[in-house]
């Protein structure tokens, strides 16, 4: 699990191995992972756009790039709070996720709410 909070947005994400999607023999990891995002601040935040990094444990990186989360681009007020589900598929039991989400608040002004580090590991693959 990974929890940051920036200028008053606070992302947490808990992530896990998901086996039914997941064809070990084939190279495939399957992990999903839920997002709480938090409005902690004083000010109305818009999420815009979602940029993840994800790397596997042989130095592979992937980025997403995109706008809005699921499809949706949610405001949240003061106090408001918005969960979301999602996957990544991974060529090695275990690797790593991070990213940001591109926040603007009503005046325009733009900031990046930073999602921390957050492992991706199969159970049992790290000893």
């Amino acid at each position: 699990m990974s929890s940051t909070t920036t200028d008053g947005i606070r992302v947490t994400v808990k992530p896990s191995f998901w086996p039914e999607r997941s064809s070990p023999e084939s190279g495939q990891f399957a992990f999903n992972y839920r997002v709480e995002i938090v409005n902690l601040g004083n000010e109305p935040a818009h999420l815009r756009t979602r940029h993840w990094v994800i790397t596997d444990a042989n130095g592979n990186v992937q980025e997403v790039r995109g706008e809005g989360v699921v499809g949706k681009q949610p405001r949240l007020n003061p106090g408001d709070r918005f969960e979301y589900a999602s996957w990544a598929m991974l060529r090695t039991p275990f690797g790593t996720m991070r990213g940001s989400y591109q926040m603007e608040r009503p005046n325009g002004k733009r900031f990046d709410a930073i999602i921390a580090d957050f492992a991706l590991t199969q159970p049992h693959a790290l000893h």
